[in-house]
Formats: C-alpha cells, structure tokens, sequence
C-alpha cells in the first residue's frame, strides 16, 4: 500500500510526460501538504519551478498539467490557485477505502523500503569505568529511536556502542587499583560502579598532581597494550563490571541490545590504519607527531589544521581509533549508511574524521557516513543541568526522579478520583510514565536544540508530552471495556463511513504515519514523529467529543469504533518506534 503522497506523485509524474515529454519524467512535482486546509489536502507547486524551461507563466503551465491530471481515484477534480498552485483535496471514498485495507494491516499502510540497506546506528557509548551521567542521555534515547525506525521500515540495522575502554584513563585507573585498592582488581564482587567512579575520580586527581604516579600510569597503558596478562585480567574486571551496571540502566529506560565494540576491539588496525594512509601518501610529520593535513580547516596563524593519528610518543588517539571504525565498517559490515548520534560539540570531529576517510577511499559516494548532532540538556537556569555540587548529574538519578514525581502525581490522582489501586499497578504505571515523559521530552524536541529539563513540563497530562499520548490509547481502551467491544472482531462486513468534519480530519492523519516515517529516515528527525502523535492524538480527541461513539446509530457506531482503534493502534506503533511503551489504564 502506497503513501498517499506516493500515490499523488506517480499521478503528477504521469501528467508531465503526458504534457510535456518523457524529458519530463523525473521533474519534481513538489508536492507537499496544504499550508490551509481551506486550500485542500495537498499543494504541487511544480508550475512555478517550469516557467523559465517551458516558457509560459505558471498558472498557463498549471492549467496544461490539470488537464491530463488523472487523479479522479484519489481526490476531488483539482484547482488552480494563485500564480499556478495545483490544490488536492481527498475524496471521502479514497480515504475510507484506505482505511479498510489498514485495518487488516499489522503494519497500518506502512510499506518496506523498496531497497534496504545495511546501516550502523553507532550509540549509546559511555565511557567504561565511568558512571552515567546526564550527557550520556540523549545518545542513547535519539540513537534507540532512529535504530527502530530505521529496522522497522525494512533497513538491515546493527547497533553498535563504540565504547571508551582504552587507553590512559584505564592505565591511571588501574595503576591507582594496584597501589591502593589492589582487593578490588581480584573479582567484581568487590566493588560497584559507585566505587569504580570514586576509584576514577581519585585516580585523575594523583595523575595531574603526582608525575611519579603519571609513569605509573603510563608504564600500565604500555603493559596493556603489549597484552600483560595481569593488566588485562584487571582491565576486563573493570570492563564487565562497566558493562553489567550500564546494561542495568539501559534497560530501565527500554533501550533495545547493542553489540559491544569498544576502542580495544579497533586497537589491532590501528597500525595498518597508519600504513595505508601513509602508502596513500596523506600522512605529513609535524613536530614528530604522523598527521593529515585536513583542507578547510585551519589553526590562528591561517595554516592548515593538522589531524593527529599516531602521536610523538608512537600511541594512538580517538580520530585513529575512529578512522579504523570507518575502515572496518566500509571493508567488514559492508555498511551503505552510518548514522553517529553525539552532541553537537563533537561537529568538527566527525567533519574532519569523515573527510579522511572519503580522501583514503574507504567513504564513497555510494555511502553515506552522518553525524546526526544533539544540543545540550539544561537546568532550570539555562547552564548545562548539574548536580548543586556542580557535578554532572547521575543518569539513574535523573531517571529515578522521574519515576519518584510520576509516582507522586499518580497517588494524588488516585485520592482525588477516590481509586483504590494496588501497589504493582502503582508501580508499573510510575516507571513507565516516568521513564518515557524523560524519552518523550527529549525526542519531541528538534534533536539539534538545548532543552530545558523540566520533571513538571515532561510529566504534565496536557501537551506534547508523553502522558498525553499515552493517555489518548488509555481512552480507547476505555471505551473497549465500558462498551464490552472486542475491537479485532468488529465484523467481517464492518465499514468506515465518513461524513462528520472530524471523522474527516481523523482519516486524512491516520494515513500521514508512512510519509512522517519517510521523513524521520532521510532527516533523521525523532521529533517529526512526536509531532504527527501529538497532533493524532489531539484530533482524535477533537473527534471523540463531537462524535458519539457507543451511543452512535448503525453504521456509524462501528465505523467510529473503527476509528478508534486505527488510532489507538498507531499511537501504539508510533509510540514503539519512540521506544515507549502503552498502558492500558492509567
């Protein structure tokens, strides 16, 4: 089942061939939907775009096309509005027809990509022997998000979280272990990764005071590296540890599995990496550090900016590390898409990371390496959010939060209803709210902004916000048990009948999920699709008000009954691919 949209551009592409020539046949109709809906459903604006090639004034080439327009299945006969605006409104029966077939449809009209592709969505990658903090939030919310509805349109999707478990912080980490807390480097059952971040914490501050314990530090980084089976029976102590804590968290939040390939798992090419860009001939010495000369970038005396990838001291750094994950992505996975959801101060990292790899020919044309950047989540003050202590604020402490207020505003709702709940209802109505208004906060913003973090704003039962979705399939699934209505066995005869405006407006939404979809994966926008639920549900609401439902006649009963459960359905999916959950009371 095609988009609409999809269906309207087949019809317009048809016309300008049959009025101008196949020439024609690959011209843009620039169809987009009506800025009013006084104007229609859709706008193709393709006449303005053809004046200069075709000769004509716009409306003159709009009145050409209009006549071998054939869209009588779809729409009502088009009109012409202003210089040459082609108007498209939607013909009841088309949108009735429309939803009958998505009835049926697990998928509600939502195709698969004609030609998957093989695509790494690179997230949630915390550093290892470090707690989580507030920073780590929205790579992994964005990141989980695109990853589903990239999967779900029909692409062959790998998660994989490039984890920070290499290197200095890990030879001072241990070096601090082995002379102060030499218990803990025996088992995990020692210590948390409470203790693991106290450790880490004390570990930096001996490093930038003490230059003995720095070549402690560095002499563990060196053992490391040359595979010391001691060193690196401590290091996968702390690693698993690591692990097993931010798995804990991750799936608190509902974050689907990842493969796991930290910096180590790179740390074997990191010599051929270097090999081959210097057989390219990329490689330039400056001040006995192996560096790419990078084109657009300069340092303040206007010269060209120099990208470290073997340091003097012969290590290696993140871009090294980095360029042998673009290496192995393009030669092993035979990746075509790699999408990087981190913050947006990362920009000219992966600006520059990217532009090596396409001048060594790993990144071609025929690929397409992103960097898909996130602003920053700020208190109440407009600074980055932090703990009073100026600290960055633990992630399960935020999360924690989030359930404790989503508690709170539950048990104050249940005593003013006068409900009695038990006390798993309470609790698995509090997590589930409370984790997805955090989720649903984020996402609903453009990824690129900061946002203030607000448990009240997030958690409010009015708004764009994750209450509200979640309470709009509450209220159907109301009116399923105050009707006794068994949605999946409406009858095999059972028909939509449109004709109230807001059955209307419904349908033509409901058929919008596909093209939203569509946009998400080229943009790679989450809050796009917020935004096609926010409005769902507010019209949904529009149309339950004005509309009896259960005390309707035949057959408008069970068409609306028909209509809330496509609603109801598409809030569930959309709200999924949003990595959020449902509930059926709350």
């Amino acid at each position: 089942m095609n988009s609409t949209i999809a269906q309207l551009k087949i019809c317009l592409a048809q016309a300008l061939v049959a009025t101008f020539g196949d020439d024609y046949a690959n011209v843009d109709p620039i169809l987009v939907p009506a800025s009013n809906p006084k104007f229609g459903d859709y706008q193709a604006n393709v006449a303005m775009s053809l004046t200069k090639k075709v000769g004509k004034p716009p409306r003159a080439i709009a009145e050409q096309l209009v006549q071998n327009l054939d869209v009588s299945d779809l729409c009502h006969p088009p009109t012409i509005a202003g210089p040459g605006f082609i108007n498209l409104t939607l013909k009841p029966e088309y949108l009735q027809a429309e939803l009958q077939a998505m009835q049926f449809d697990p998928r509600l009209g939502v195709a698969p990509v004609e030609s998957p592709q093989r695509v790494i969505v690179d997230y949630p990658s915390p550093n290892i022997a470090k707690e989580m903090h507030v920073g780590h939030l929205r790579s992994a919310i964005i990141g989980d998000c695109i990853a589903r509805i990239l999967a779900f349109v029909g692409h062959d999707v790998q998660r994989i979280s490039h984890v920070g478990d290499w290197g200095t912080p890990f030879g001072m980490l241990i070096a601090h272990l082995r002379l102060s807390y030499p218990e803990a480097l025996t088992s995990t059952e020692n210590l948390d990764l409470g203790d693991l971040s106290t450790f880490y914490r004390q570990a930096k501050q001996r490093f930038d005071a003490d230059a003995e314990f720095r070549e402690a530090a560095r002499l563990s980084v060196v053992q490391l590296q040359a595979g010391d089976v001691e060193t690196l029976r401590a290091w996968k102590i702390v690693c698993e540890l690591s692990s097993r804590s931010y798995r804990a968290t991750y799936d608190l939040m509902g974050i689907l599995s990842f493969i796991e390939r930290g910096e180590s798992f790179y740390n074997p090419f990191l010599p051929e990496v270097v090999a081959e860009l210097q057989q390219l001939g990329l490689l330039v010495e400056d001040s006995g550090a192996q560096c790419v000369f990078l084109e657009g970038f300069t340092n303040k005396d206007g010269k060209p900016l120099p990208l470290i990838v073997k340091k003097t001291d012969g290590g290696y750094n993140y871009a090294t590390t980095d360029l042998a994950a673009i290496r192995y992505r393009v030669q092993v996975d035979r990746v075509q898409r790699v999408i990087y959801p981190v913050g947006s101060e990362q920009i000219n990292h992966f600006i520059q990371i990217f532009q090596v790899g396409r001048r060594a020919g790993w990144i071609t044309d025929e690929m397409e390496f992103v960097h898909t950047p996130f602003g920053l989540i700020l208190g109440d003050d407009g600074q980055k959010l932090k703990t009073r202590s100026g600290d960055a604020v633990p992630l399960k402490e935020l999360l924690d939060g989030a359930i404790a207020h989503a508690r709170q505003d539950l048990e104050k709702r249940l005593q003013e209803e006068g409900r009695q709940e038990s006390a798993d209802f309470i609790d698995h109505v509090a997590q589930v709210v409370g984790i997805s208004a955090v989720k649903y906060a984020d996402l609903s913003q453009n990824r690129t902004s900061n946002y203030i973090f607000s448990y009240g704003k997030m958690l409010a039962l009015q708004g764009n916000t994750a209450p509200y979705m979640i309470y709009a399939y509450v209220r159907v699934q109301g009116i399923s048990r105050k009707g006794q209505i068994d949605f999946e066995n409406l009858g095999a005869d059972a028909k939509i009948v449109l004709q109230e405006e807001t059955e209307l407006v419904l349908a033509k939404h409901l058929l919008q999920l596909g093209e939203v979809l569509d946009l998400v994966t080229q943009d790679l926008l989450p809050n796009r699709l917020c935004q096609y639920l926010f409005e769902l549900s507010q019209k949904f609401n529009q149309f339950y008000d004005r509309c009896p439902v259960l005390q309707a006649e035949e057959p408008d009963r069970t068409s609306r009954l028909m209509l809330c459960d496509l609603t109801a359905r598409t809030l569930k999916l959309g709200l999924s691919l949003l990595g959020i959950p449902v509930l059926e009371r709350m």
